[in-house]
């Protein structure tokens, strides 16, 4: 009898990806602000000090940009990597950006960085036990190590679903994964 493999992260990755790319783009926008209303009625948001950290989204992610401008009075920051590590910095909407690493706008380098107490990631590819799929290179998972106690959603569009991601030991599960369709509990 032979079994089958399991797919490994980069085959898994580069499904998820064609998927969400093949994604009709004002599909994507509508399903952005379906996304934005599910996060925004977790119940993380009770009594919620910040900071809240989301990224920029390039490509055809899923844009946390609607959450972070609902989020009025929260200090909000923007991960960058700088030294290999990715840190926080502060940003407000409106406040300029300049480009970052792999196609990213980041804040300047003196807004003074800030540790998230919820950290919004972007998915390539995720699972419902809250485990992701990134672009490869660990920065989420070593951020998330290093902030400690931190909230951690996802979100990423239904399509980027997979059965199960390959877990590693350094790999951290999500506490929610957001997308145009449901809001899933994981960690």
């Amino acid at each position: 009898m032979t079994t089958t493999p399991a797919p490994d992260k980069a085959m898994l990755r580069a499904g998820a990806l064609a998927r969400r790319d093949a994604l009709d783009r004002d599909s994507r926008l509508a399903w952005d602000r379906d996304i934005a209303a599910r996060v925004l009625a977790l119940p993380v948001w009770a009594g919620a000090a910040g900071p809240v950290s989301a990224y920029w989204p390039m490509r055809s992610e899923a844009d946390p940009r609607p959450i972070l401008e609902a989020l009025d009075g929260l200090p909000l920051c923007l991960p960058a990597i700088t030294g290999g590590r990715m840190v926080f910095r502060r940003w407000a909407p409106g406040r300029p950006l300049v480009p970052g690493g792999f196609g990213t706008s980041v804040p300047a380098h003196d807004e003074p960085e800030l540790a998230p107490a919820i950290l919004i990631v972007p998915l390539a590819a995720f699972d419902r036990r809250g485990y992701r799929i990134g672009y490869g290179r660990g920065y989420y998972d070593r951020a998330l190590t290093e902030l400690g106690p931190t909230l951690s959603i996802g979100i990423g569009y239904a399509a980027q679903e997979v059965d199960a991601v390959p877990e590693e030991p350094h790999d951290r599960p999500l506490d929610w994964i957001a997308t145009e369709r449901e809001a899933i509990p994981c960690g």
